[in-house]
């Protein structure tokens, strides 16, 4: 008996004994569609994981793909299902059929993807935050302070881009308005399309013309902040997506910014209680899924008031910045007086407001 303890004990100190604790790390993979310093998307996303891995920290372990796109999202996906990973984060649109896929293949493991529609009743659910509202009070800061001809270097003609271009709209009209600036109300946000998430060439190309032909503003939307480095060279502010852009882009009045690990960490939590299920979650102000940075200098404080009064109201759960009467660009009531647009036709937006020059590509 004594011999067979003393090879326990040395099993034991050399690693050999099965360890209940460094079996019960979860594990978790996220397929990520840039470059973890795209300073965009992909970094955004990035710094979720970082946050997760500091809030959860032993209790996970946690792997990632950079570079997956709908060509590859499904071997990629499928390979971290095949090794046993417990809870797996598809984060890009283009990976949501894949996704779906492979998770009719494997019921018993949790996939989770971000910007999507789609989802089954067993394993399969989908995520977003409200950036629209982000872009809502950009917009009304840039009206407040009398932009009122912005030009927006916009990405991929889908409803999240849409609705975020179409909420900045709005917003800025409201700031127009609000600061009594005479303006084109036909005119007041021109859109030019990269079709692209990221393609910093053109994002330099168009913004700097977009400056050249007198817009007083430039409003990116792609991964990469581009677009807003080059408005700073051509002497014209900025506004900044998805990671505070500032550092690189010191003309920008204010960066639009995704809080995602607020939601991976729920998620995870979750899934190690067993409660996780499928479900299609959108988190705005009021969970802290989107973040406004810090207002540039420039921006005078009664501005910067009356913006934070209406992101305060964003905080409490309202939200009216589609209720009607909203038109689109053609003069067509969209939204009539006393209604407002639910999830689903946010989702699946696929009109301009009033205001707004230049159309959705084919």
């Amino acid at each position: 008996m004594k011999n067979l303890l003393h090879v326990t004990a040395l099993l034991f100190c050399i690693g050999l004994i099965w360890s209940p604790a460094a079996a019960a790390k979860t594990r978790v993979a996220f397929a990520l569609l840039g470059t973890i310093d795209d300073m965009g998307w992909t970094t955004s996303h990035y710094r979720g994981i970082e946050y997760l891995r500091k809030q959860l920290g032993d209790r996970i372990d946690i792997s990632y793909t950079e570079r997956v796109t709908a060509a590859n999202a499904e071997q990629v996906l499928r390979g971290y299902a095949r090794a046993g990973y417990d809870i797996i984060f598809a984060t890009t649109f283009e990976q949501m059929d894949p996704c779906l896929i492979v998770a009719g293949d494997f019921p018993k493991i949790i996939f989770d993807h971000c910007s999507g529609y789609k989802k089954n009743d067993t394993n399969m659910g989908n995520y977003f935050v409200r950036m629209y509202q982000a872009e809502y009070l950009a917009g009304y800061m840039a009206g407040l302070m009398g932009y009122k001809k912005v030009g927006t270097v916009a990405t991929h003609a889908v409803p999240e881009v849409i609705r975020g271009i179409n909420a900045f709209t709005i917003g800025l009209i409201k700031g127009l308005k609000g600061s009594g600036t005479t303006h084109d109300p036909k005119k007041v946000n021109t859109i030019v399309w990269l079709k692209s998430w990221e393609d910093p060439t053109n994002e330099t190309l168009l913004s700097e013309t977009l400056a050249g032909r007198g817009h007083d503003l430039i409003r990116q939307m792609a991964d990469t902040p581009q677009s807003s480095q080059a408005a700073c060279r051509k002497g014209v502010p900025a506004i900044g997506y998805g990671v505070d852009v500032e550092t690189s882009a010191p003309c920008a009045l204010v960066s639009t910014e995704f809080n995602w690990g607020i939601y991976y960490v729920d998620a995870v939590k979750r899934a190690i209680a067993g409660t996780w299920k499928p479900a299609e979650i959108w988190w705005g102000f009021d969970k802290k899924g989107v973040v406004l940075t810090p207002f540039n200098a420039s921006v005078p404080n009664e501005v910067r008031d009356k913006v934070l009064a209406e992101k305060a109201v964003f905080e409490k759960g309202a939200d009216n910045i589609f209720a009607g009467p909203v038109n689109d660009q053609s003069g067509n009531e969209k939204i009539p007086a006393g209604k407002k647009a639910n999830d689903p036709d946010l989702l699946t937006m696929r009109w301009l407001v009033e205001g707004i020059f230049g159309k959705i590509p084919e």
